[in-house]
Parts: structure tokens; C-alpha cells; sequence
């Protein structure tokens, strides 16, 4: 092999040179003036302060391997020290798109079981036919049907008010005929036709017509996927950016300790102990990183519904927010996510530098 990184292929003779120490000669130098193998002797101050030198280990002791004693990379260094904050900063608005996308989730199920166990029964009045046995007649008939149960017609007054966004708050509203709704329940457990239900009702009552919220329901699930999609595409660019950056750490960490890595290589380590140094330093790296990003994001959503009536939102506001995301907060299912979340940046991290490692070093090869 060549490069900055290669290993020494000669060896000496041991039966030739009896117990000469090669290494102990290469790295550490002549042992003065009584060297019996005939080496010059070289005063201290003009033997030059090699890095064979400096990281050998003490004479008189069998060299290990696979040193373990000192870390080939200092965990302590700045760049250490802004690889994590910037690790940090991907875990947490990882952490953020996930919780909120399964807080959004969790809300458009709670919305499509509730829309899914009501239907609506609208009465338009008509000329000649008296709306309130109307409504009497067709509350009867949905609540002797086979899979309903409860069906209970609103009031007048409540039938107008549904109207007040679109038309304001007018005494003209008691005047003009204002189609009657009937809220009907269903059974989740044995829940009806509706088709049939509706061809029913219709044949029976031509003025009656049944609204099982299909429409709502897949704009709802459009919604919800478009958010999940969404998140999904943000979590692949924090991937990708975390493993660009965690790629260039390496590489600037083997090159800043390039003389710690050759001298591993001259007392025998091999490549694979080299990469288990560096996958364990990451390791370490992502998993405080990590937790410090999810520490974040479970701050804030915490702190959510404080920051909103803090900004003036109000009652109205928050009573918005929770029909979006529900409470704000996130439950064990949430917090395991965000676990979840730690976990994979920490193996990211561990893996990207494993590989790293090896595709360097066997391209210095």
C-alpha cells in the first residue's frame, strides 16, 4: 500500500539479529551509546521529536495490537463541541416534524370516527306539508332502522344559528324557510346500509335527504396524507444533511489526527479497530446530541398552549388549535416517537463514520 496511511511491509531477520526489537528501534529510536546492534548514537538534543516518538508507548513494555489507552479522537475538541450543537439542531426539528405530524394524525382519526358514527338528515320545507309532523315522522322511522341509534331533530333556533357565519345575524333568518336537520347516530359496532338507508328514507319521505359526510371525510384523509408526506420529505433532508455533515467530520477528524492513525498502523491496529474508534466517538456524539434535541422539542410542545395565550390568541384561538392538533401535547405514543427519533439519528451518525472511515482509509490504500 502507499499513501499517508501505509503500513510498513519490510521486516528484519530475527535469526539473523537474534532478539532485535523493530519496533522498539523504529519508534522509539537508538537506546545510546552501549547499542549493541551498531547503531549510531545520537545525542537528545538533536534526536528530532517524531510523532513515532511521541505516541510510543513506554520502553520495556510489550506493545499492544489495539491501544486502547489513549481515544484517536479527543471528544473534548471544538469541533466536537459544534458537531453537536449542529447534530442537536437536526434531532430537534426532526423531533418537531415528527410530533407534529402525529399530533395531526391523531386528530383527523378522532374526526373521521366522529364523522363516521353520524349521519345528517336534512328536511327542505315544502308548500302544504307541516315540517314539525315532517320531522316527527322521520325521527321515528330513522330510529326504528337497523343500525341507528339515536336520531334527534334540531330546533328552529339552532338550524338558524348554523346559518349566522354565511349570513349574519338577522331577524330575516326566523322568516325564510330554513331546511330542518336531524342528527342521527349510529352503532359502531353494527353500523347500517347506508345506501339502503338512504334509498329508504327517500322513497318514503321525497322531501328528506341523507348526508353521510363521505365528502368531509376524504378531504380530511387528503389533509392528514399531505401532512405525513410533507413531514416525510423533511425527515429525508435532515438525513441527508446529518450524514454530509457526520462525512465531513470524519474526514476532518482523520486528517487532524493523521499521526495518531499511522502510528496505530506501525504497532499493528487494523483498519476495522480504527473505524471502531471513530464509530464509537459518533456514537457518543449523536446520542447527547440527540437527547438534546428531543428535550427541545418536548419543551415546546409543553409549552405550546402558554406561548399561544402569551401571543393574544384567546379562548377562540385555542379552542382552534385544539380541534387542529387536539391538546398540544403529546402522549406516551408521542414520546416514544420522539425516542424513537433519537435512536436513529445516534445510529446514523455511528454508521455514517464507520464507513466513512473505511472508505477512506482503503482509498489511501
Amino acid at each position: 500500500m502507499s499513501g499517508s496511511y501505509d503500513r510498513p511491509t519490510g521486516r528484519r531477520d530475527p535469526a539473523a539479529q537474534g532478539n532485535f526489537d523493530l519496533y522498539d528501534t523504529v519508534l522509539t529510536g537508538p537506546s545510546g551509546p552501549s547499542d549493541r546492534y551498531g547503531y549510531g548514537t545520537e545525542p537528545a538534543s538533536a534526536q528530532e521529536d517524531t510523532p513515532a516518538r511521541k505516541f510510543a508507548p513506554p520502553r520495556g513494555r510489550k506493545p499492544k495490537a489495539e491501544p486502547t489507552s489513549t481515544p484517536v479522537v479527543p471528544p473534548d475538541s471544538v469541533t466536537g463541541r459544534s458537531l453537536t450543537l449542529v447534530i442537536s439542531i437536526m434531532c430537534f426539528l426532526a423531533c418537531l416534524t415528527v410530533g407534529a405530524v402525529y399530533m395531526i394524525n391523531q386528530s383527523a382519526s378522532a374526526w373521521l370516527k366522529d364523522i363516521a358514527s353520524e349521519v345528517t338528515v336534512q328536511v327542505e320545507p315544502r308548500d302544504g306539508v307541516d315540517m314539525e309532523k315532517t320531522l316527527r315522522d322521520v325521527e321515528t322511522f330513522l330510529r326504528s332502522s337497523r343500525g341507528v341509534t339515536r336520531a334527534n331533530a334540531l330546533s328552529l333556533d339552532t338550524s338558524s344559528k348554523l346559518l349566522e357565519p354565511w349570513l349574519g345575524q338577522s331577524e330575516l333568518l326566523a322568516a325564510l324557510p330554513v331546511p330542518r336537520l336531524i342528527a342521527v347516530e349510529i352503532d359502531r359496532d353494527a353500523p347500517p346500509d347506508i345506501d339502503a338507508l338512504r334509498a329508504d328514507l327517500t322513497k318514503k319521505f321525497p322531501a328528506a335527504t341523507l348526508d353521510d359526510h363521505r365528502r368531509w371525510q376524504r378531504q380530511i384523509r387528503t389533509v392528514t396524507r399531505s401532512f405525513a408526506l410533507g413531514g416525510l420529505a423533511i425527515l429525508m433532508l435532515v438525513a441527508i444533511a446529518s450524514i454530509a455533515i457526520i462525512v465531513s467530520a470524519t474526514r476532518s477528524a482523520l486528517a487532524s489526527n493523521r499521526e495518531i492513525v499511522e502510528v496505530l498502523h506501525f504497532v499493528g491496529a487494523t483498519d476495522r479497530y480504527i473505524a471502531r474508534e471513530f464509530e464509537r466517538h459518533f456514537l457518543r456524539l449523536g446520542i447527547r446530541a440527540g437527547v438534546v434535541g428531543a428535550l427541545c422539542a418536548m419543551a415546546v410542545f409543553l409549552g405550546m398552549p402558554t406561548v399561544m395565550q402569551m401571543l393574544g390568541g384567546g379562548p377562540s384561538a385555542a379552542a382552534e388549535m385544539h380541534r387542529l392538533i387536539g391538546s398540544g401535547g403529546l402522549d406516551a405514543m408521542g414520546y416514544a416517537l420522539l425516542g424513537a427519533v433519537v435512536v436513529t439519528i445516534s445510529a446514523l451518525c455511528m454508521l455514517t463514520s464507520r464507513f466513512g472511515v473505511f472508505r477512506i482509509l482503503n482509498s489511501k490504500a
